[in-house]
């Protein structure tokens, strides 16, 4: 492979991970400007990890809020609406909205969750048991994710399985098998606010103890929460609560099935489980990239970088880098230390909810790893169409009853 091959966008995601192309740009070209098809600006590639890790902690030289976290340029409409959710604000405005949500996903609040997290991950195991087989998404890593956070929120549990739909929808935007004629991800998201909306009513009314309650009663500079702003809270609640940890159990289950010698390891030595869970985080890297805009002149390891350019941070790539990781490419339950960048590079936006999907990482693939044998693919993993989320849309496979 030649730099002027390297493709980062949807439909290469949508066959495999990259992985070829991140290790070309790694040793030749670190910090690689990525040309984009209809009239894009095109951006900077950046894929080591001391990088994605600088620029994820550096908020004054690159922004999270000037032109959104995501690749492709958004109209002014577009940018007013993404700027009102955390992920799209910089200091101290992020700071600010935050802290709402954080007292709900800190270690001692996660540490009362994992009798529930335990339970649970045991009935999902439960349900499928008998069967011998089983399509994995649905049937298992698609339920505690959205089960956890669902109950967070303070959602009705009739309502769980509307909230699976409308996240797929909304995540599956340029994916064909999740959309219907016409913007359907748009539509999705329209449901999912005039659902809030309900919720919110409630909550006004009826204040219980769930996160909506926190939001919808809380205030930012002595103002409560608009609805809109309640609506993208939520919104990003319900997708990222659910949608990164289905696909991390997704990606822990078909390492485990390509290296089932990693697997019997941690059958003959569970204390291998407190560096596992990290390893199968570095190595299912759940979200693609995050973009920053730079807002100065400045450059990235001897790369000029001009005010206003795009700078996008290849997570799955600094999680291969062999400057950090020995034999990067060896699925090793036993990997330490392992400074992943799955949560983010660290710096104000390292992901909320870190612990309580690492809890839930280990609750369902312990389950899975003592008490299903031999599990194998019966069929594809089918991966979803996105520069975005490294998802997989399906994968049927068999095991039998340990």
């Amino acid at each position: 492979m030649e730099l002027s091959q390297v493709d980062l966008l949807e439909d290469t995601w949508a066959e495999a991970v990259p992985h070829e192309a991140f290790n070309l740009l790694r040793r030749e070209a670190p910090v690689y400007f990525h040309p984009e098809p209809d009239g894009g600006t095109g951006f900077w590639a950046v894929t080591k990890h001391a990088d994605v890790v600088a620029i994820s902690r550096d908020t004054a030289a690159f922004s999270s809020e000037r032109g959104s976290t995501f690749v492709d340029d958004q109209t002014e409409e577009a940018l007013a609406t993404l700027r009102l959710t955390i992920l799209n604000m910089d200091p101290p405005k992020h700071n600010r909205y935050r802290r709402l949500v954080s007292r709900g996903f800190t270690p001692r609040v996660v540490t009362q969750l994992l009798d529930a997290i335990e339970t649970r991950a045991k009935r999902i195991v439960d349900d499928v048991i008998d069967r011998g087989e089983c399509e994995f998404v649905e049937d298992v890593a698609s339920k505690l994710p959205l089960e956890m956070i669902c109950e967070m929120i303070g959602l009705p549990e009739a309502d769980w399985p509307r909230m699976f739909e409308l996240s797929n929808r909304m995540i599956g935007a340029d994916d064909p098998d999740y959309q219907d004629d016409g913007p359907d991800g748009e539509t999705a998201a329209m449901e999912i606010f005039a659902y809030c909306d309900e919720v919110a009513a409630d909550r006004r009314a009826n204040p219980r103890d769930d996160i909506m309650s926190v939001l919808v009663h809380s205030e930012i500079d002595g103002e409560r929460l608009d609805d809109m702003e309640l609506n993208l809270f939520f919104v990003t609640l319900v997708v990222a609560g659910n949608e990164t940890t289905r696909n991390l159990i997704n990606h822990s289950m078909l390492a485990l099935m390509e290296h089932p010698d990693q697997a019997e390891r941690l059958r003959r030595d569970p204390e291998l489980w407190s560096t596992a869970v990290d390893e199968m985080l570095r190595w299912g890297t759940s979200i693609h990239n995050f973009r920053r805009t730079a807002m100065r002149d400045t450059e990235v390891r001897g790369q000029a970088i001009a005010e206003g350019d795009k700078v996008v941070m290849y997570y799955m790539s600094a999680n291969r880098d062999e400057d950090v990781f020995p034999d990067p490419f060896r699925f090793d339950v036993g990997r330490t230390p392992n400074d992943h960048v799955t949560f983010g590079g660290g710096g104000v936006h390292y992901c909320l909810g870190a612990n309580l999907a690492k809890a839930q990482i280990r609750a369902i693939m312990r389950q899975i790893v003592d008490r299903l044998g031999d599990p194998e693919p019966t069929g594809p993993a089918r991966r979803l169409r996105s520069d975005f989320v490294n998802g997989i849309k399906s994968m049927p496979i068999s095991f039998t009853s340990a």
